[in-house]
């Protein structure tokens, strides 16, 4: 079975939706220092625009995401099955933090929401210093889902 086939299909798909909302809320709360105010400012301002946007997201990107994460997990499962998933991206920071954000930079370019497009374009610079740092625990997360 895929990742994918773990992960995305019901009815796995809304739990994993649920735990990657909440991925991304401890993410942002363990934000500090002025990038943190920021990113929470941010963040803040989009669950009050739009309250259920994060999941809607989540949901719409999820596939893409998973796909972009299949060939590290696969090649995890081969090489390196002793060490956590998390511990394994973890090792891959760049590569893995730049697929996953390809995903979400190529659905910013199409944003039909101008103020959430434009609040991704100024906070992109940091944005792959925010994924990088949550890949370990997005990892537990995949590693967790994909053992149901």
């Amino acid at each position: 079975m895929t990742l994918a086939e773990k992960l995305t299909s019901p009815p796995n798909r809304p739990r994993v939706i649920e735990q990657c909302c909440n991925l991304v809320d401890a993410e942002v709360k363990s934000k500090g220092g002025l990038s943190g105010i920021a990113v929470k400012g941010a963040y803040g301002v989009v669950k009050a625009v739009k309250p259920k946007f994060i999941s809607e997201v989540v949901d719409g990107m999820l596939d893409e995401w998973v796909a972009k994460l299949e060939p590290f997990y696969e090649s995890w499962k081969k090489d390196a099955p002793t060490r956590t998933f998390g511990d394994y991206l973890d090792g891959r920071r760049d590569a893995a933090a730049e697929a996953l954000l390809s995903v979400t930079d190529g659905r910013a370019r199409v944003s039909k929401q101008g103020s959430v497009k434009k609040m991704y374009e100024k906070m992109r610079p940091s944005a792959k210093k925010h994924v990088e740092e949550a890949l370990p625990r997005l990892g537990r997360l995949i590693e967790q889902e994909a053992a149901r």
